[in-house]
């Protein structure tokens, strides 16, 4: 039998630079899987096939941070139909932060809720009824109108701003019960991965 010669130096090249880039990616997006963390690499121009990514992934020992399931609401939830097309309904809601200096912000979400697109997410210190309603005529003037709008009762979506707005623009605006979130699913969930993909890292 003949071995390697002495001289022999593997082809293939080497995965340091690979492997710090991913585990370094992996830090900052902890609740990303690597499939998704392909996806972050292949932007940054790293020409390697998913496998190889999936199998650095492995041997790095990375994993999604799971966080602590909350406990399911007891009783049933009834749907909320809608008619399966774009803008038959839009759900708005803001999700609440702070800077690293202790200042808070908030960032408005509106999401289609036929095709779960987020059209717009819009954040600020402050935002007003007025501004909400500009915000919409907006969005209105480049994808069109909504049959309906759903929020809960914040003063910003209760406020008299919106209320003359949505029946200048005759929109229906349907606010949800008060305590009841599950009725704005939607949004809630956009909300929700947005807290965990972006303001919690």
């Amino acid at each position: 039998m003949v071995g390697p010669a002495a001289s022999y130096q593997s082809c293939r090249p080497p995965e340091t630079d690979l492997r710090s880039k991913l585990r370094d990616l992996a830090n900052e997006r902890r609740r990303f899987d690597y499939r998704r963390l392909f996806i972050l690499l292949r932007r940054e121009g790293e020409p390697s096939g998913i496998n190889r990514i999936y199998r650095l992934y492995r041997e790095e020992g990375l994993t999604v941070r799971k966080r602590r399931a909350r406990r399911r609401a007891v009783g049933t939830r009834t749907p909320i139909l809608v008619e399966a097309r774009p803008n038959a309904r839009w759900s708005l809601d803001f999700v609440h932060d702070q800077f690293a200096c202790g200042r808070r912000f908030r960032v408005l979400n509106i999401v289609d809720d036929v095709t779960h697109e987020c059209l717009a997410a819009i954040p600020d210190t402050s935002i007003s009824g007025r501004r909400v309603a500009r915000e919409l005529t907006d969005l209105i003037s480049r994808r069109g109108k909504p049959d309906m709008i759903v929020s809960d009762h914040g003063t910003e979506f209760t406020s008299n701003a919106i209320l003359a707005w949505s029946k200048d623009h005759r929109v229906e605006w349907h606010y949800i019960a008060p305590g009841k979130p599950m009725q704005n699913g939607y949004v809630e969930s956009f909300n929700g991965r947005m807290r965990d993909e972006l303001l919690n890292e």
